[in-house]
């Protein structure tokens, strides 16, 4: 694992439909996991897994636009590369490829524009959250569940003291 501190953030505001989380940004880890070995998902899964976040799933990301409102969701880029809108319909477009880490805080829409026939993310969630998969605009119990949502107490990549705690507390939250 790279302990890099680079980690970009992006705050998303509503976008139509798509409630994405005003409060607390998008974080974006370039090459945070180094790819080694012939099963570079299962570095992914280690990673997650060590700092409470256990791996729930292999496979790419959908590609229609949709968001979670039941839980935070990390995704690690295994294998291959894509292009990924976050946001919504006219939201921000990202470059992800293999080692590449980001964050979805709950409620962030996202959406795979195109990707390499070898693109493999492996997905996470803190204990006791999940992806809800939402493809409408949220009711008002969601968007309460949204912003209620507490964040977990490690970083999926970096630990107890890592860029969630440190980017997510800036923006009105506490670490628990």
């Amino acid at each position: 694992m790279n302990t890099s501190p680079t980690v970009h953030t992006l705050l998303l505001q509503r976008n139509g439909w798509v409630p994405n989380n005003p409060r607390l940004p998008v974080l974006i880890y370039p090459a945070a996991v180094a790819i080694v070995g012939d099963d570079p998902a299962a570095l992914f899964e280690a990673t997650f897994r060590a700092h409470g976040w256990p791996p729930q799933w292999r496979d790419g990301v959908y590609a229609y636009h949709h968001y979670h409102t039941e839980g935070h969701e990390v995704l690690g880029i295994a294998a291959g590369h894509a292009r990924l809108m976050l946001g919504g319909p006219h939201g921000h477009e990202l470059e992800v490829r293999a080692g590449d880490v980001l964050l979805l805080p709950a409620g962030i829409g996202h959406c795979n524009l195109a990707a390499s026939a070898d693109f493999l993310v492996v997905g996470a969630y803190p204990p006791g959250q999940r992806a809800d998969i939402r493809r409408q605009a949220p009711t008002p119990a969601q968007q309460k569940t949204i912003e209620a949502l507490p964040f977990p107490d490690r970083d999926p990549v970096q630990g107890a003291m890592g860029a969630l705690q440190q980017h997510w507390a800036e923006h009105g939250e506490a670490a628990r």
